[in-house]
């Protein structure tokens, strides 16, 4: 199976490159299945019915979200209804929408994604190591599904190595996001799963963590709130993870990363190189 995770798109800069580069982005890489992070999507906190629409019709199979998922109210009572759009699986019993679903990939095969959020420096919310394999139990990897990808979205770059590892053998992936920035450690684990942790962001990287550089610097340097914070809007990289599983044991055969456009030095995967 081939699939392509993009990272948080944030603002209009960065949806609006994603939506334009998706559909050749497909075609060259012959994708199966695409995921997008889009919790940020919405003037860079949340994500409403209209964008979902957006990435659903530019080739998005899944769209996943994270701690801003609820920025922008009109998607709670969306999100019930619509079994693409996935928000983190460890939060309180009783949150609309769901944390895992199974989907439908061409040729016959199936797909378990799963959100988690992690609680270094976030939200006291259920344990993400637990809530994760109470997600996976029900599936058996190269059984019942041909792949499993793991979202860890979170702050700390060890509590997503520690779960990367604690789900090495069950999961095709554990992927990182959430700190917007793109890490140099994509591997595949002596388990056969694969890992990144941070798959980085979709959106104009000459800013701070894709928000107008103006009000974050003033922050850190006089201590004051002052205006809102708003995406920076230059143009935008497309940032992301590729990666190859195996059909038949649902476990990771390749990784590269992917970065088009923007400031960032540009990355292609080269399968076989």
């Amino acid at each position: 199976m081939k699939l392509l995770y993009l990272g948080d798109l944030v603002g209009r800069t960065g949806r609006t490159a994603v939506i334009e580069s998706l559909p050749q982005l497909r075609k060259d890489l012959k994708l199966d299945f695409v995921i997008v992070n889009g919790e940020n999507a919405a003037n860079g906190f949340g994500i409403t019915p209209k964008i979902c629409d957006q990435l659903y019709s530019a080739g998005t199979d899944v769209v996943v979200l994270g701690n801003h998922a609820w920025d922008a109210r009109e998607i709670i009572p969306h999100i019930d209804g619509e079994p693409r759009l996935i928000r983190p699986v460890n939060l309180p019993a009783g949150t609309p929408g769901r944390g895992s679903n199974v989907y439908e990939v061409p040729g016959g095969r199936k797909i378990l994604v799963v959100q988690v959020l992690g609680r270094i420096f976030m939200d006291p919310l259920d344990d993400p190591f637990a809530a994760a394999v109470e997600a996976l139990k029900a599936h058996t990897l190269g059984g019942s599904v041909n792949a499993i990808f793991v979202d860890m979205h979170a702050e700390a770059t060890s509590e997503k190595a520690a779960i990367g590892h604690y789900l090495d053998g069950r999961g095709s992936c554990v992927f990182g996001t959430h700190t917007h920035v793109p890490t140099a450690d994509g591997q595949i684990l002596p388990g056969g799963t694969a890992y990144m942790s941070d798959v980085g962001m979709c959106g104009d990287y000459d800013s701070v963590i894709g928000m107008d550089k103006a009000e974050p610097i003033r922050r850190f340097t006089r201590k004051m709130p002052g205006g809102r914070f708003a995406p920076a809007g230059g143009e935008a990289t497309v940032c992301g993870v590729y990666l190859e599983t195996d059909d038949n044991t649902g476990l990771a055969t390749f990784i590269a990363p992917l970065r088009v456009g923007g400031r960032l030095a540009p990355a292609w995967p080269q399968p076989g190189s």
